[in-house]
């Protein structure tokens, strides 16, 4: 199984979760993480690190949220990896709490 990134990242972007990942699964896009689902070992250090419980595992993902799965599989193959915490989007504050986000995702 692997871990995946939902909807509430988007926008956000905070990279707690890079930090405590011991293979470097995260990639990144412009306002959005995704996991790599053939990197991830499944150890789940990163999910008490996500301060918008963004990370869960697969197996967990809310019905309204199985197309993350597809996109943080697809998105993965496509941007590159980040191995160090960087700071949140200049307003992921202000959109922390929004649910629904998918339209402002930045492919």
């Amino acid at each position: 199984m692997t871990h995946v990134v939902l909807e509430s990242c988007i926008r956000c972007k905070y990279t707690d979760c890079v930090d405590v990942c011991p293979v470097d699964c995260f990639r990144e896009g412009p306002n959005f993480l995704t996991i790599d689902p053939d990197e991830c070992i499944d150890c789940a250090v990163c999910i008490p690190e996500c301060p918008v419980n963004a990370i869960v595992p697969e197996e967990d993902v809310p019905g309204n949220q199985q197309h993350m799965i597809k996109i943080n599989a697809d998105l993965s193959r496509k941007w590159p990896s980040i191995t160090k915490r960087k700071g949140p989007l200049p307003d992921a504050d202000e959109w922390k709490d929004r649910t629904d986000k998918l339209s402002e995702l930045i492919r």
